[in-house]
């Protein structure tokens, strides 16, 4: 039995839960491609929202990519439809990320029923935000270490809490590392692009809004990027974060474009867990684009694997949500 027609729709339903994925600098640097014909969804990165300054390598623009990826899947298993990824179908076209063909578990051939894990993942793909302000003290429990571990591991990736000296080195790494950012103007100036001022008065569909930047820390190691940059930002307030922010590292065992896209996946699918768990997080990626610094995450005990991001998580306030391009601009549909 052959898997009914998909309702265009469904489709722009499935990619609208997608690009709620983080991206660097929230520049949303995807495009959706629909073959009604083929049922098939295929997902490129868009060269006009790259970071050449932060991400010269495109590493960031691919785990972006592989969050939205890890969206729709989520998004595909809660309507019912298998998804499953092939990851960079293309040789001869690096652009071309993935490709997903959505069908159903009812006909032969088809690979089983889909992922109830994935799908209970679903409430919180709306749900997670960026949280730049302020955690509490409180401890996560072992259970919920566990379950994140466990997601990671689930896309072929490691996630691993930091404790001890190597908490002590990645927090000041991350001091090191916005320290250059600030002294390297072509980052600095990249990074304004890519911010939105209230003040503007122009709505925003891309970017980092002044009312996520959340307050100015006032301790300098403090794991949150200051998207403030150089500029002062008038009635901005200060604020203390937490003393020991509970920090984790998402690694890989390789370090080329198809670990980048599964990084994204796993560091997704362990958002989207800790979202479920009433975990807030944020990114402190600075160390990761340094390649003088990055090496040295790597843990001191295994020295295994390749540091692809930092998390930092814990209970707190829900940030702000950030705004995202319409449908419309992210999909084509074709016959």
């Amino acid at each position: 039995m052959s898997a009914p027609p998909l309702d265009d729709t469904l489709v722009k339903a499935l990619v609208a839960d997608a690009v709620t994925a983080p991206s660097q600098h929230n520049a949303q640097p995807w495009r959706f491609r629909y073959t009604r014909a083929h049922r098939t969804l295929t997902l490129a990165a868009d060269p006009d929202r790259a970071l050449p300054q932060a991400d010269p390598t495109g590493r960031g623009l691919h785990l972006g990519c592989g969050a939205a990826l890890l969206n729709l899947r989520v998004a595909a298993a809660h309507a019912g439809l298998h998804a499953a990824p092939t990851l960079l179908p293309d040789p001869g076209r690096p652009d071309v990320l993935a490709s997903v063909r959505l069908g159903t578990p009812a006909g032969p051939g088809d690979p089983g029923p889909v992922d109830p894990d994935l799908a209970g993942l679903h409430p919180a793909v709306r749900a997670r935000h960026t949280s730049r302000l302020p955690y509490s003290d409180r401890e996560i429990p072992p259970s919920v270490r566990a379950a994140l571990l466990a997601s990671a591991a689930a896309e072929g990736a490691s996630l691993t809490f930091l404790t001890g000296p190597h908490r002590e080195t990645v927090l000041n790494l991350i001091e090191q590392a916005e320290g250059y950012n600030r002294m390297d103007a072509a980052r600095d100036a990249e990074q304004r692009r890519w911010t939105r001022a209230s003040s503007s008065g122009q709505p925003a569909d891309d970017g980092v809004p002044e009312y996520a930047f959340g307050p100015r820390p006032q301790d300098a190691a403090t794991p949150v990027r200051d998207f403030a940059g150089r500029q002062a930002r008038p009635g901005r307030a200060f604020a203390t974060f937490e003393p020991h922010p509970q920090l984790a590292t998402l690694s890989t065992p390789g370090d080329a474009p198809v670990d980048w896209l599964r990084a994204g996946q796993a560091l997704q699918r362990v958002l989207l867990r800790a979202t479920r768990r009433g975990l807030v997080s944020s990114f402190a990626t600075q160390p990761v684009e340094w390649p003088d610094l990055r090496w040295i995450l790597r843990d001191p005990v295994t020295g295994t694997g390749h540091v692809q991001m930092i998390l930092r998580l814990g209970y707190g306030p829900e940030g702000p949500a950030s705004p995202r391009r319409p449908v419309e601009q992210v999909l084509t549909i074709v016959p």
